[in-house]
């Protein structure tokens, strides 16, 4: 059956919601993978010193930085959709930006300011790149690369522990899924992650999805609630941040997977910025302080899926058709 006859079978059947995800695991999983194949052409890596640049049918997409002596841990910049709309802050910012947390916004980033005592949030601390696990290699519709990062003290002369973070981007229908994947450990020490509203993966959002901007954006999360006034430390199992940029809702969604150790609570603003943090339980007005001890030599995984979407309108966007799709199809 052709990917058009299987849409119309779904679509009768299941009706509209059911056929938004169903779509999403066609475009994945067929031999051709639809929209994305049509425009654009296999992913390509460029390097420089420090960072690489994917692109994807000759346009950047996106900047990974691994080595910055201003921004002492790895980040992700510049993250646009197929077409060349952005949806994270320019980065640096531009003169039409708001340049607040120019250093500690870059785009997307995931960061802690209260690992064992060490502050990696406020750059107070450093994240050392050592190595690619697996380096960057890129295939039709997807690209990955895997890293080993050291977590120094904040004097940098000692470690605290290692991560190795996977990446795997993935080009769909009517958007970008990335999942991201961290594991920690020590095999000299137990080392703890602290209670702040400052901890887990962060997303600066590009300067016109702001909800503060005009005509201003919209965050959303699993239950409903809506932008800072009622998403701001509420845990949830999605939260998405969106707003129309050249006439389509364009935008980010961050979703923690459910096996990891908590639920994440949204650190959510209306000035452009989103965290899912699973650590502030004080923090957020939801008990004691919370204190995450790794004991020494056992593992400590995380697991988020990013996805970078653009519609026609934010009514033909189903955030929760695409989170289950996300957790039914996880990558080990």
């Amino acid at each position: 059956m052709s990917e058009s006859s299987q849409r119309t079978a779904i679509r009768s059947r299941f009706g509209a919601q059911a056929w938004i995800a169903a779509v999403s695991i066609i475009a994945l999983s067929m031999s051709s993978v639809s929209r994305a194949e049509e425009v654009w052409s296999a992913p390509r890596i460029e390097e420089a010193g420090g960072e690489f640049t994917i692109r994807l049918h000759g346009r950047p997409f996106v900047q990974y930085v691994y080595r910055d002596k201003n921004i002492p841990r790895p980040y992700f910049a510049n993250l646009r959709l197929p077409g060349g709309i952005q949806v994270t802050r320019n980065h640096p910012p531009a003169s039409s930006d708001a340049n607040d947390h120019a250093q500690l916004h870059p785009g997307l980033w995931l960061a802690f300011g209260d690992l064992a005592g060490h502050d990696y949030w406020r750059l107070r601390a450093q994240v050392e790149h050592l190595r690619f696990v697996e380096p960057p290699s890129a295939e039709r519709d997807r690209f990955g690369f895997a890293v080993e990062n050291r977590y120094l003290n904040s004097d940098a002369d000692g470690e605290v522990c290692r991560e190795i973070g996977r990446y795997e981007f993935r080009l769909c229908d009517q958007g970008i899924l990335l999942q991201w994947h961290s594991t920690f450990r020590s095999d000299d020490q137990d080392f703890y992650f602290g209670d702040q509203e400052e901890m887990g993966l962060g997303v600066r959002l590009a300067t016109p999805i702001a909800v503060s901007s005009s005509p201003g954006g919209r965050i959303l999360n699993s239950h409903g609630q809506q932008d800072e006034e009622e998403a701001w430390g509420q845990a949830a199992d999605w939260c998405d941040y969106g707003g129309i940029v050249d006439g389509k809702f364009v935008g980010v969604l961050l979703m923690p997977h459910p096996s990891n150790f908590r639920p994440c609570w949204f650190h959510a603003r209306d000035y452009g910025f989103v965290a899912a943090n699973p650590f502030g339980q004080q923090a957020f007005g939801a008990g004691e302080p919370s204190r995450i001890v790794v004991p020494k030599g056992q593992p400590f995984s995380m697991r988020y899926g990013v996805y970078l979407h653009w519609n026609a309108s934010s009514q033909d966007f189903d955030p929760a058709a695409i989170y289950e799709h996300y957790v039914n199809t996880q990558v080990e």
